[in-house]
Parts: structure tokens; sequence; C-alpha cells
């Protein structure tokens, strides 16, 4: 797997060090930005793999950041962040937000949350997420080999995470996926660290392609167990 060109903001110097000394040990290219506007600059301007985002930095919040990247760009985000409130970690996640990572954090874990990010990133280049080329149900279409999703004409704007849940539900059509499998499949993680993530991602995937209130509803919600994505004529 080629190493990705990491994008670290953080303005706190001692982290900022860490997180790059471990990328450097681990042959990742990377780039950094101290404030939120110097991380917008260099997201547009060098095209990172995946950003590494503080949300307590000088001049914007994090949470902004993610805002303002998200009108223009689907790059992957983990949030690295002393705020451990799970409304902040909804906060972030509602806003664009692929991961969330809590500081203090080991270098270890930072590192499995990149590989599992870029195994994704992986998955959505190659189109390894299903057999066929394009996936249908009724007005929902999946091109993988393009890694975009339409409803309708209208091409649906979805982050990477919202794309391989997609995926993954379209995949296993008319089944019912437990939490726990959707989060090993998705984030490679342990159930506990990851639902109240998972339940931000799909509410937000759900009204992407449910818009109206007459819209057919692709995704059912099974009340403690999981979801299942319907066939719709």
């Amino acid at each position: 797997m080629n190493k990705a060109l990491i994008l670290v903001v953080e303005d706190d110097a001692p982290v900022r060090n860490l997180i790059t000394t471990t990328l450097k040990a681990h042959d990742y290219k990377y780039l950094v930005a101290p404030t939120g506007e110097s991380a917008i600059l260099s997201a547009s301007t060098h095209n990172p793999d995946i950003m590494l985002l503080d949300l307590g930095l000088p001049d914007l919040d994090g949470v902004e950041v993610i805002r303002r990247v998200r009108t223009w760009s689907n790059l992957p985000i983990i949030v690295i962040s002393a705020r451990s409130e799970d409304a902040d970690k909804i906060e972030a996640l509602d806003a664009g937000a692929d991961d969330y990572l809590t500081k203090p954090f080991s270098v270890e874990e930072l590192l499995a949350r990149l590989r599992v990010t870029q195994r994704r990133l992986a998955m959505m280049q190659s189109g390894a997420e299903a057999n066929s080329a394009v996936f249908t149900n009724g007005a929902l279409k999946i091109d993988y080999a393009a890694g975009c999703a339409y409803l309708g004409e209208q091409e649906l704007h979805l982050t990477p995470m919202e794309y391989n849940l997609l995926c993954l539900m379209a995949k296993n059509v008319g089944k019912v996926l437990t939490h726990t499998y959707i989060i090993q499949k998705i984030w490679g993680g342990p159930w506990e660290n990851n639902v109240a993530s998972l339940r931000v991602f799909m509410a937000t995937l759900r009204k992407k392609l449910s818009p109206t209130p007459d819209s057919p509803q692709y995704i059912q919600t099974h009340i403690g167990v999981g979801y299942r994505m319907m066939r719709v004529e």
C-alpha cells in the first residue's frame, strides 16, 4: 500500500512534533499547518490524501475548517482533539469528519486509524465494494468505478465515510447488518468506541437519500440491532 500524504493541522508544537515524528518514522509524507486558514490553503493547493485536524486552532474552530473543506472536497479528515464529550464528537462528525481520536492518544492507535482510512480510499478507487460496475435501487445509482452515487439525475455529495457505508449497505441489500458488523467493516475497531459515530453518519446518509418526506426510505433502522437497505421499486 502506497503511503499517503498527510496534512497535519495542529498549533501545539509538542503534539505536532509527536505526530510528524511518528509519520516520518513510518515513511509517510506530510505537510504541517498551524492554523485553520493555512490548513484550508494547504488542502486546496497540495491535495493531501488525509487531514489530521485539531479542533482548538488559534484562528478558526476546527469544525469550521471541516465545513469549509467539505464545500469542495471529500478529503478524509481525522479529528485529533482534547474535546472528549459526545456532543463535540457528534458536531465534528456531523460537519463531515470521518473519524475522531481523543487526546491523549497512542501512536499505535493513530497509525491504525491511518491504515483503516487508506484501506477505505483504496476500496473507493478500485471499486472493490461490489462485483458489478453499477448498482441500482429505485432512483439510487452507485457507479463503483467512478466512486460516485446518484439519486435520479443528481449526484449525491457524500463524504468518504458516507460513501463507504452506502456501498456496504448496497452490497448487502435486503440484509440486516448489525452495528458490530458495520463498524468492523468500516472502522476496523471495537464497537463501543464507534457506535455514536455510526449513528451520526447513518442519520446524515439517510437524509441525503430521502431529502423529502415522501421520498422512499432506503435505509431501515432495526432498533438495538443495526440497519438494512430496502429494495425500492
